[in-house]
């Protein structure tokens, strides 16, 4: 069964950094394209970066040097490092995998900035 589980989420004040991981399993997760998405409250989901299998990045402009998204294929994680974090970042970030017309959501882990 497919699964990709979020963890890292917490509370932090403006400047600081998290690290969020995703750890996947049930799927050939080497030849999936990885990305986090958020969701801020009464916003829609937004994607903030994406890392393709062939290691390609994508990241969204309010979080461009920032945020640095990686993966480890050995470990079949997906890793967020989010830096000089920002109320502005406040969200429920989720993991998401996707290959052709297959996607998969993990459950969510909350950020909070805040002073």
């Amino acid at each position: 069964q497919a699964q990709l589980v979020e963890s890292g989420g917490d509370s932090v004040q403006p400047g600081g950094s998290l690290r969020l991981s995703c750890a996947a399993s049930g799927i050939s997760f080497s030849f999936y394209a990885l990305a986090w998405y958020r969701q801020a409250p009464g916003k829609e989901r937004e994607l903030v970066a994406r890392v393709r299998a062939n290691q390609r990045l994508d990241y969204s402009d309010s979080v461009q040097g920032r945020f640095t998204i990686s993966r480890d294929n050995a470990k079949k994680e997906v890793y967020l490092q989010m830096n000089n974090l920002k109320p502005e970042d406040t969200a429920v970030y989720y993991c998401n995998a996707v290959l052709e017309t297959r996607s998969i959501w993990g459950q969510g882990t909350q950020v909070t900035v805040t002073s």
